[in-house]
């Protein structure tokens, strides 16, 4: 039986995901456990954490060996738990008796650096590193608007929307579903502001897209990509995030709606809806290639598309730990795709991983 291992921060981190794909693993010849990094003892190799009990539909506390193939779904912050979850989560992916379903990818800095010198390189949004006042506010001067991204940021969090208005500068983030705004009449004191945010995490700036609807709401396309169970790429599928009124996010953290994409992009110009979907389906066949050419191999990925009111499309960000709310919300009918899918890509890696022990053992037995 493949011991697959569910790997998070906290035990009952997407508990209603977590649950669904454990409920349905028996049936996969798989059996499921779920774990923190840092319960992980080094001297025994044992880790402290869940097993599935099938019969009573139930997690239990366990010792067990560290499960043959992990899905990693840590997402980390700057606490200090995060960072002591880091370098152990990497260790992991160095042990070579270990298989993970995908090895997740890189900071945006460099996921930028490698789609820029790719044939997707025409869809991004310049990018930039800064890491000083002067940096940010000569971007401010010469774009008028601009964004602030952090460079290991995800789901939202920390991103900052900068415009020069006749009052000064003006600065707006999302925080807990709220927008905050902030307006510096004096430079010196954005100058302040801006020290103090770029000392505490690394940023990136590019230069502000209109992506929003006729209603001023910011909206963008999500699209799931995930490996099928003979490891080929499929698209799950995609849909609508619109954010509130003159916000500057659309993630549904931050307040924001999910609809199908069809019942958006039937709304739009036929010409223009047949030029949209074309730019998107060559895209999403080409992101993952491009990624795993140059990182290791991924199993799923979270794909944000941007699009502006004359049709031009735009690679906002790629993230390789994506939810399924917004797939969930606006396809529910995929529901069982998705919990069943890490599972039979991980009876397809499984069995290679046994296949290639089999053949080792063999081969040193006969020597």
């Amino acid at each position: 039986m493949i011991k697959f291992g569910i790997m998070a921060l906290h035990l009952n981190s997407e508990n209603k995901y977590v649950n669904e794909i454990a409920s349905r693993a028996a049936s996969f010849g798989i059996e499921c456990f779920r774990f923190i990094p840092s319960q992980i003892n080094p001297v025994t190799m044992l880790v402290t954490g869940h097993r599935y009990d099938t019969e009573r539909s139930r997690w239990n506390a366990a010792e067990f060996p560290i499960p043959d193939i992990l899905y990693d779904r840590c997402f980390y912050g700057d606490d200090r738990h995060s960072k002591q979850c880091i370098p152990i989560v990497s260790w992991l992916k160095n042990n070579p008796d270990i298989t993970f379903l995908g090895y997740g990818l890189p900071n945006k800095l460099e996921i930028y650096e490698v789609l820029a010198s790719s044939p997707l390189a025409p869809y991004l949004p310049a990018s930039k590193p800064v890491s000083l006042p002067e940096e940010v506010l000569n971007e401010l001067k010469r774009h008028r608007k601009i964004i602030l991204k952090p460079v290991n940021g995800s789901g939202g969090n920390g991103i900052y929307y900068l415009e020069v208005q006749k009052e000064g500068i003006l600065a707006k983030t999302e925080k807990q579903g709220n927008q905050v705004n902030y307006l510096f009449s004096i430079k010196s004191k954005l100058s302040r502001w801006l020290e103090s945010l770029l000392t505490k995490k690394k940023f990136l700036v590019q230069p502000y897209l209109q992506l929003t609807d006729d209603q001023d709401r910011p909206f963008d396309v999500r699209v799931l990509l995930q490996k099928d169970a003979n490891g080929h790429w499929l698209e799950r599928g995609r849909g609508i995030r619109t954010g509130k009124k003159d916000g500057i996010l659309s993630n549904l953290s931050a307040g924001g709606v999910a609809a199908p994409f069809r019942a958006w992009v039937d709304k739009v110009d036929p010409s223009l809806k047949n030029f949209i979907c074309e730019e998107l389906d060559e895209l999403l066949v080409k992101i993952p290639a491009v990624l795993e050419d140059s990182f290791m191999p991924l199993f799923e990925l979270g794909v944000d598309i941007g699009i502006t009111k004359d049709g031009a499309v735009w690679i906002l960000d790629l993230n390789s730990k994506p939810g399924r709310k917004v797939i969930l919300q606006s396809l529910p009918h995929l529901q069982e795709e998705l919990f069943s899918a890490p599972l039979l890509y991980a009876k397809k890696i499984g069995s290679a991983v046994q296949k290639e022990r089999k053949r080792y053992n063999e081969k040193t037995l006969s020597n």
